[in-house]
């Protein structure tokens, strides 16, 4: 019984347990009765509610998903680090200087080399308004927000949601961030974010003024100016620091589309821009109402695309780019970015007469309306002999069409302009001025390089027995040709390269015609040489290199070097200033009207492909070279003859063109000739070497050259009867200079000489002149029919020959 009846009760733990659940009530937690960690579906309620969150499940998630956003934007901001500055806000323009020869002082600006026209300047120099102008256009909370607006942020993130136009909500900070640190503008919310954190970031390590400093450096404000400086001189043509409220206002105004609002463009939208920059300011306590209503609307000056290369200064640029990285190892990247003062040795008063002299020739104006062939090229260079400092060179018009530079890249043939190598080649050799040589034309000369041996003078003038100086006067082809196979070729070669020529000379008997090519400044370098008494200075156009800070940072020039004794030159530069003085003479007609000594030669190539005139005086060497490039654009061919003459010759336009040029030049303060050229020294008892010394810093030497006294000497016996060659030959053993002149002779025969005036055993100076009058033979007879009657074709009183070589 008591065994049945405890089966029949239930146990105590179970009691209660019998109860249904809940209907709707399913799942693990509900038959266990325990409340889920997250009751999803919601167990509670039935129906579609079941799938909906609660208040509570929402609120808990927005919650966990700020704090969350906020620990990883701490995170972020604590990890982010605040990148260098980008490598193009450093960029600074190059400003190339004219030099002012009058007083050593920098010239005008020459150009400029620049990836971004800018020119950094310290804030501290500028006008408080100007950064005052840009914080009320850009950022009126400037002074007073951290780096960015929170009401700003705010305001464009509903307005852009509401799909209205994107608005956006940069602080000036954070334009300074995208400027001066990203160089890139961000459009996506996490590039965004980046940058205010990063504003934040900057505005709690960099001041105010520093941020407003480098980020006017670094806008863009358009006319392809950057930065506050290049804008001011794009606008206005003045400095940053001189900016006025009006025009620092206009320039506020522009910033956000300065392309779209320069006044040029848009004057009534950039005058509204100005306007409300104006009133902005008076509302930030920038400015007063009673300034503001003075302010008139500023003028801008007119802008020009800038290019820096056009016209002839484009030459003249190259030649200091190319200067600057072979000589001085600045790349050109370096020279276009940073930002260096590069003062020159162009004289821009002597330059703007080469221009003059040049578009003057192209003109007509220089020779009464006639033009040259558009091929006729010309090149001209002026050196000064005392350090080698381009002072003008005229490379051609306009270096945007053609970038050859006639003056340094065009190779011609010298002409006669060589001769006085080989005159110096002698000289070194003891041969003096006054040695005599047949001057005859022509004349089969052995040892001649062409397959006849024959020489003639230009023009077949004639001459008989002349010296070294009228031979160089009149360029008396037949006389150097004698000349330069006695002294050889190789050392008239030699001569050339010595004196600056950097293209080789042919080694050839003809060299001393100018039969090599040569380029005009190598050639104005090399007449230097011998302006500057045998000192040679290798020619150079960059004279100083500032950096930003105004420091020097590389001098061009060189020292000169002594390269040919001071007598030899003495005496070629007497035998040249005779190209100039004497009657006739090829240089004569348009050099010696300037009454001012002149040392020169002309030179007139074969098939007349290339005309010189190359001068000094004690001052300034200048080479004046003509050519004519042919249609393929490259041969070389004989240029086209204009202004009333048969052919163009070294004598002609060249020697106009020099003496035009010239003669402004010379009258000028700095460039007229302070001195007279040295004595001749009359070399020739015996040889003269070259001189090793010691390069020196100046074109004079440090000492003067030392010279023998005169000696005394007996003229030879034995010169009558003798040949015209071995009576000179005795002479010139002795020291004494044979002159040569003609008589007939019934008793002695025709070339031995009659006489020698002083006679044999006479004593006179060493290097006197001794005359030798040569038998011609016997006087013809008298004739024994009548004259013919003068045929009516001649023409008394003809035009001579030219003599111009």
């Amino acid at each position: 019984m008591s065994a049945s009846s405890r089966r029949s009760a239930p146990p105590r733990s179970r009691r209660g347990s019998t109860r249904r659940p809940a209907a709707g009530r399913s799942g693990r937690g509900a038959a266990t009765g325990r409340r889920r960690f997250f009751d999803y579906p919601r167990s509670t309620v039935t129906g579609f509610r079941r799938w909906l969150p609660s208040w509570r499940v929402v609120l808990g998630t927005l919650l966990g998903l700020v704090f969350v956003g906020l620990g990883a934007a701490v995170a972020a901001y604590a990890t982010l680090k605040v990148p260098s500055p980008s490598a193009q806000v450093k960029f600074q323009t190059s400003t190339v200087y004219f030099a002012n020869n009058a007083d050593g002082s920098r010239g005008p600006v020459m150009g400029t080399f620049a990836d971004q026209k800018r020119d950094i300047v310290d804030y501290s120099t500028l006008p408080s308004y100007v950064g005052k102008a840009v914080v009320a256009s850009e950022d009126q909370t400037f002074y007073q927000n951290a780096g960015v607006d929170p009401k700003g942020i705010a305001r464009a993130l509903w307005n852009n949601l509401r799909g209205n136009a994107q608005q956006g909500a940069s602080t000036l900070t954070e334009q300074y961030v995208k400027t001066y640190y990203k160089n890139r503008t961000t459009t996506n919310y996490i590039g965004k974010a980046e940058e205010a954190m990063l504003a934040i970031k900057i505005g709690r390590t960099e001041s105010k003024d520093q941020i407003l400093g480098r980020y006017l450096n670094t806008i863009y404000l358009g006319r392809d100016s950057y930065g506050i400086q290049a804008a001011a001189q794009s606008y206005f043509g003045v400095d940053a620091k001189d900016l006025t409220v009006s025009q620092a206002a206009l320039l506020a105004g522009i910033i956000p589309s300065p392309n779209n609002w320069d006044p040029a463009n848009a004057p009534d939208k950039a005058k509204a821009r100005w306007n409300r920059v104006l009133d902005y300011m008076v509302k930030g306590g920038f400015l007063s109402q009673a300034d503001r209503d003075k302010q008139e609307f500023p003028q801008t000056v007119q802008y020009k695309q800038s290019n820096a290369m056009a016209g002839t200064n484009g030459y003249l640029l190259q030649m200091v780019l190319d200067e600057l990285q072979t000589s001085m190892n600045l790349s050109v990247g370096d020279i276009k970015t940073g930002g260096y003062t590069i003062i020159t040795t162009i004289d821009p008063a002597v330059q703007n007469e080469a221009v003059r002299s040049a578009n003057d020739l192209y003109s007509g104006a220089l020779t009464k309306g006639a033009t040259p062939n558009p091929r006729t090229r010309l090149a001209i260079a002026s050196v000064n002999q005392a350090d080698g400092s381009i002072v003008a060179l005229y490379g051609g018009a306009d270096y945007l069409k053609d970038q050859r530079n006639t003056a340094t890249y065009d190779a011609i043939q010298a002409g006669s302009t060589f001769k006085p190598f080989t005159l110096i080649a002698a000289l070194q050799q003891g041969i003096g001025l006054k040695t005599t040589f047949n001057g005859a034309t022509p004349q089969v000369i052995p040892g001649w390089d062409t397959p006849d041996h024959k020489v003639t003078n230009f023009g077949n003038e004639q001459f008989g027995r002349i010296d070294l100086i009228t031979a160089t006067a009149h360029s008396v082809n037949t006389v150097y040709a004698q000349l330069n196979l006695k002294v050889g070729p190789a050392k008239s070669a030699d001569v050339a390269t010595q004196a600056g020529v950097t293209t080789p000379p042919p080694v050839v008997g003809s060299n001393v015609l100018g039969s090599g090519d040569v380029h005009p400044l190598d050639m104005a370098a090399a007449y230097s040489t011998i302006a500057a008494q045998g000192v040679k200075h290798t020619p150079f156009i960059v004279r100083e290199v500032l950096d930003p800070t105004g420091k020097t940072v590389s001098k061009g020039g060189s020292a000169g070097q002594q390269v040919f004794a001071a007598d030899v030159t003495a005496d070629a530069t007497y035998a040249m200033q005779h190209v100039v003085t004497d009657n006739g003479a090829t240089g004569h007609q348009w050099i010696s009207p300037l009454n001012i000594p002149v040392a020169g030669k002309t030179g007139t190539s074969t098939d007349n492909k290339s005309a010189w005139f190359d001068g000094f005086t004690t001052s300034l060497t200048t080479a004046v070279a003509m050519s004519q490039i042919g249609e393929d654009n490259k041969s070389q061919e004989t240029i086209t003859a204009f202004g009333g003459i048969k052919q163009v010759t070294g004598g002609d336009w060249p020697a106009k063109v020099w003496a035009d040029y010239m003669k402004p030049v010379l009258a000028m303060p700095q460039w007229t000739p302070k001195s007279d050229f040295p004595q001749p020294a009359w070399v020739g008892n015996k040889p003269t070497a070259t001189p090793t010394t010691a390069p020196t810093d100046t074109a004079t030497p440090t000492t003067a050259p030392t010279t023998q006294a005169p000696t005394t000497v007996q003229v030879p016996g034995g010169l009558v009867g003798h040949t015209e060659a071995d009576a000179s030959g005795a002479l010139q053993n002795a020291g004494l200079s044979p002159v040569i002149v003609t008589a007939a002779s019934d008793t002695v025969p025709s070339g031995r000489v009659i006489s020698a005036a002083p006679g044999s055993g006479a004593t006179v100076p060493a290097g006197s002149s001794v005359t030798l009058t040569v038998s011609t033979g016997p006087a013809a007879p008298p004739p024994t029919t009548p004259a013919p009657v003068p045929s009516t074709s001649a023409t008394a009183g003809g035009p001579a020959p030219a003599k111009t070589p």
